[in-house]
């Protein structure tokens, strides 16, 4: 799949300016903070951990959340939470849209609170609201996380990365203060794999690839996903859904878009690849996993 998109496209990269200050600034305020909350795409949990994430939480504890828990099947949810366990992580699953597991996380966090000003109180100084970072890349559901959190819409939340572009603080009732920050990704991707799936989730600016590319990337890429239980992804999903087969071993992606193009979008293949590219991050192609452990 790298060698296809590597020849399909140019390499997927994206680093703005806004998230090279936000980082700067979160590097800055982390000594601030007591718990980092990470927030992952439930679609894709390896491309999107950072590799910086274990220099940010060392000292302080840490909570995982794996946010759109819809999103993916219930068979590789459940392959995925016994794969983090099995590394000594206890994963949170969240659908922040629908509220899904907020009340669990809060409740989580209130806990990571209540053992730090146990500690407190055991060094003589006074309890206090715990101090949580809420950390991962763009578009993985943060912002609509800490509105579920609050109970109200205190900071924007659209599904398109870059919304959020300074750091600020939230007050979460008496026990718990929050900092909401930007995406962060790395400088460099250099997993062009991990890139795509960012691209595929739009967890990463569409000034970074071209639609058409990733589009015939997916194509490949679900047709590889048929054979793996759990993915969600079932055989002849784009025929069923598109009235469009894909023919040939390895799959003719080139051949699909275009006639699918010709059947939905008048022969404009870039219309078209954004139509299936959308289809799929409304969930209209279904639950399916692009990753499993």
């Amino acid at each position: 799949m790298t060698e296809l998109l590597s020849s399909a496209a140019p390499s997927i990269q994206w680093y703005p300016g806004h998230i090279a200050k936000a980082e700067r600034a979160l590097t800055e305020n982390l000594a601030k903070v007591d718990l980092v909350i990470e927030v992952r795409d439930a679609r894709i949990p390896t491309a999107t951990g950072h590799p910086r994430l274990q220099r940010w939480i060392t000292g302080k504890q840490h909570l995982l959340v794996l946010n759109r828990r819809d999103m993916i099947p219930v068979a590789a949810r459940e392959a995925w939470d016994a794969w983090f366990r099995s590394q000594g992580q206890t994963p949170w699953w969240s659908d922040a849209k629908a509220g899904t597991g907020v009340k669990q996380l809060q409740q989580a966090a209130i806990r990571a609170g209540d053992s730090l000003n146990e500690r407190r109180r055991n060094r003589g100084m006074k309890p206090r609201p715990v101090r949580a970072l809420m950390l991962g890349f763009p578009n993985v559901g943060k912002s609509a996380l800490i509105n579920r959190l609050v109970r109200q819409k205190v900071v924007d939340s659209a599904r398109r990365a870059g919304v959020t572009r300074s750091l600020r603080w939230v007050r979460l009732g008496q026990d718990l203060d929050l900092l909401d920050a930007p995406g962060v990704l790395p400088p460099r991707l250099d997993d062009q794999l991990a890139a795509l799936h960012l691209a595929l989730c739009d967890d990463i600016g569409q000034a970074a690839y071209d639609g058409e590319a990733v589009a015939m990337a997916f194509v490949q890429l679900l047709s590889g996903l048929e054979a793996q239980p759990g993915s969600g992804v079932k055989a002849g999903l784009l025929e069923g859904r598109y009235g469009v087969p894909v023919e040939a071993h390895p799959p003719d992606a080139d051949g699909w878009l275009r006639a699918a193009a010709e059947r939905h979008t008048s022969g404009d293949t870039t219309r078209m690849a954004q139509r299936f590219l959308d289809d799929f991050r409304r969930g209209m192609l279904g639950p399916i996993a692009l990753e499993l452990p």
